[in-house]
Parts: C-alpha cells; structure tokens; sequence
C-alpha cells in the first residue's frame, strides 16, 4: 500500500501560518484538494493556496473563526460547493493568551477555551454531519472520514502560567477519544496530535539561540522539531497507511512528555 491522499478533500483550520500551513501543504503533496482555513491573515493564506496551485494540486481559501458557529457552517458549505465532498478535517486552530491563574482574565480564558477547544468541537461536528451524508467510496479511502485535532504535549504536561491552554489542550484529548468511541463503527476515524516544541516564526524567541539551547533539555531526542515533522504525522494519519489507528493521540515531541528532568532518577 502507498500513501496516497487522491481524490480526497482536506479541510486545515487556522492554515495559513505554523503548523497549519505546513500540514496544508503536506496533504496537497500527498494529493488532496485542500481548503486553507484562516482568521485575520488572508495574503499568506493565499500564498499557499497558489503555491498549491502551480505545483498542480486543488486548494482555496477561506476566511472564518471557528469559535463562531455560524463561520464554521459557512466554512463547510463553501468546501462542498467548491469540491462536492469532504474526507479529511485537521481541527488545527489554537491560541495563546498567557498570564499567572491568578492575575488572568476572564476574557483571556474564555477566549482560549473557545477557539481551541469550542472551535474544535463544532469543526468536528460539521465535519461528521457531512461524513454521513455523503457517499463511501473505498476505492478513494478505507474510512469514511478522518477527523485528525491537533493537541500539544499540554494535555499531558502541566504547565504554569498558561491554565487556559493547558485546560483546553487537555479537554481536546477526551473530545478527541470521546468522539472516537462514538463513531468508530461507521468507520469514520478520529486521532489527535500532540506536538512539543516545533519551530515556527512566532516562537523563534524560545526555539532559536541561549533559549533554544535551555529548551533542548527538555528533549530527549536532542532537536527541536520542524513543522514538517507534524505535517508528516498528520498526512500519515490521513492515509490508509494508518487505518486502524482510532482514538489515540500522536506525540510528536522528541521524547518531551517522558518527563526527562526524571533521566538521573530525578
């Protein structure tokens, strides 16, 4: 068996920077028509839609919030009508609002609950309700629909300062096992990854230089990973290389979430 996403529809929320744009760009390579999801950046979103375009692939953009019940609809109306069908949703959109439990806002958190975890369960139910109305056609993919939400190694790693990321990445694991558990025997699929410290341009501060040097101790593996590196996961995920994987989640980390400051016996 090859890996091979042809004839497929992907949907990447939040696309058009970090680790959406790379797992977008991956699942065109891969050979899925591609929807890029963005909020507030629109040209690189369409960079990459070009880009998509001139290596031969599918793809378009399109604005929405996905905390917004009535964007995420839309969303998904404009990928049916653009490609007739959907067969893969990365729920990918996240923030940050950092800040000490006791001096953070009420705004704050409810903005983070909301767009990384609200956001991914109305993503994910729209995504459902289109599984099971279209057609399921083996010959294009063993599972009827693959939902992949994407985690962080804080669903599992407490992490001071940042409660309302930490509570909604922790939420998106048992969303992610509970949705699983409801609708594996319609054999739609549905798995989360949890990536550690990967490189993008809005953290260079703590992956690059002395604070990038601090951060390898924290990794096993001795490298700060690449978006790449989920890309890759994510597109595996979406294959059926990976069909019976169902209900897990995917740590992409270098071995952070071993706890590793416990290697000397702690």
């Amino acid at each position: 068996m090859i890996l091979s996403l042809e004839n497929q529809v992907a949907l990447v929320t939040g696309a058009s920077s970090g680790l959406g744009y790379a797992c977008a760009e991956g699942l065109a390579r891969a050979g899925a028509s591609v929807v890029v999801n963005y909020h507030r950046q629109a040209e690189p979103a369409e960079e990459l839609v070009e880009k998509i375009r001139a290596a031969g692939g599918q793809a378009i953009a399109v604005k929405g919030d996905v905390s917004k019940e009535a964007d995420v609809d839309a969303l998904f109306s404009q990928t049916i009508a653009e490609f007739g069908r959907l067969d893969i949703l990365v729920a990918n959109s996240g923030l940050q609002k950092d800040a000490p439990s006791i001096e953070m806002t009420l705004e704050d958190w409810n903005t983070v609950i909301d767009v990384n975890l609200t956001g991914q369960f109305l993503c994910a139910r729209a995504a459902l309700r289109q599984f099971r109305k279209q057609n399921h056609d083996t010959q294009i993919s063993r599972a009827a629909g693959k939902i992949i939400h994407m985690s962080s190694v804080h669903q599992r790693i407490p992490w001071a300062g940042h409660v309302n990321y930490a509570a909604s990445k922790g939420g998106v694991d048992l969303l992610m096992q509970t949705l699983a558990q409801e609708v594996g025997e319609e054999r739609i699929r549905v798995n989360g990854i949890a990536p550690g410290a990967i490189a993008t341009a809005i953290n260079e501060d703590t992956t690059q230089g002395e604070a990038g040097k601090e951060l390898l101790k924290l990794i096993p593996y001795g490298r700060i990973g690449d978006a790449e590196d989920v890309a890759n996961a994510v597109v595996w995920l979406a294959s059926d290389l990976s069909d019976y994987v169902h209900g897990t989640t995917l740590f992409i980390d270098g071995g952070m979430s071993l706890y590793p400051g416990f290697r000397d016996n702690g």
